[in-house]
């Protein structure tokens, strides 16, 4: 698989954009485990070239994350056009847009999910965007706005048209969120289209290494992308990849090992953010994490934990488990 100038080994696994998530301590992980590109947490286009410095700081990329992608979202032609120039300064290997995002504060205002009830807008969006820079362009969507307008295969065709390198699809509506099962079929629908030349990403309910050697082998597409089930658990990516390679699934490691891992992660935030900052960012990984699942009586624990305040006193509940 190619993204511009960028080739792959066979089944490449991307890590999503999430937000909250894909900071770069985060990405830096899976990168480690496996993951064979990663993306940053989704960029405001209207928040960036306001020059906000929150949104400025999720520009940074790192050499050792590479290939690494930036995203933005945006409803409008000529921010998106600035956003994307401004991106583009920063140096990432792949620039994608962001129309898939579900969430009422983003879709609600007709940006992210919000575009694929305005397609016309999304695709000026798009087309605007690729003329605009000279690094490869991505799009990442969903299959429509709700179960009567799956509008996904034509929309496909469309945006090839304006010029994207690649098309990341989330097997689901907007209407959908992220409640029910992922819909593949129509992800293999556009990768089985024979008009479709870009490579196809699906997206959407894979969780382990047995589903994700199944979606490559069901539906044909060119990569995986992992998103939730990532969370609190950056070794995914080196199941999955070595399931991948070998057909066998790879012998599970101690709890300690797993917990040590977490705990690395932890500490990459606390450096970079600071001891505060650090452990609330942490908190959703601490909370989604399938390391925990099935342990008995968990519950008080997993509360002193989301409550601990300091590196220390975190740990220590951690090291009790």
């Amino acid at each position: 698989m190619q993204l511009g100038d960028i080739q792959f080994d066979r089944q490449p696994v991307f890590l999503a954009p999430m937000e909250d998530v894909t900071d770069i301590s985060f990405r830096l992980l899976c990168k480690e485990f496996g993951a064979d590109m990663v993306y940053t947490e989704f960029i405001a286009s209207d928040a960036l070239i306001r020059n906000v410095n929150k949104t400025k700081a999720k520009l940074e990329v790192s050499d050792d994350e590479r290939p690494v992608a930036i995203q933005i979202y945006g409803r409008e032609v000529s921010p998106m056009v600035d956003a994307a120039k401004i991106c583009e300064e920063a140096n990432p290997d792949v620039l994608d847009l962001n129309f898939g995002c579900p969430v009422k504060k983003v879709a609600g205002k007709g940006a992210g999910a919000g575009m694929l009830r305005n397609p016309e807008m999304m695709l000026a969006i798009t087309n605007a965007v690729v003329k605009a820079v000279r690094i490869p362009v991505t799009v990442k969507t969903r299959l429509g706005w709700d179960n009567d307008n799956r509008i996904i295969v034509s929309l496909a065709e469309q945006l090839q048209d304006c010029g994207i390198a690649g098309l990341t699809i989330h097997g689901r509506t907007r209407a959908q969120m992220y409640s029910g099962e992922a819909d593949w079929s129509l992800i293999g629908e556009v990768k089985n289209n024979p008009r479709m030349k870009i490579p196809i990403i699906g997206n959407g309910d894979v969780d382990s290494p047995e589903r994700c050697r199944e979606v490559f082998k069901r539906y044909g597409v060119d990569a995986v992308m992992i998103g939730r089930a990532s969370i609190g658990a950056p070794w995914i990516f080196r199941e999955v990849k070595d399931y991948l390679k070998t057909g066998v699934m790879p012998e599970k490691d101690s709890f300690e090992n797993y917990l040590n891992i977490l705990k690395r992660q932890i500490r990459l935030s606390v450096n970079r953010l600071g001891e505060r900052r650090g452990i609330l960012h942490s908190r959703r990984h601490i909370a989604a994490s399938p390391l925990f699942k099935g342990i008995a009586d968990f519950k008080p624990t997993r509360i002193a934990m989301l409550r601990a305040e300091t590196l220390e006193d975190l740990f220590n509940i951690m090291d009790g488990i």
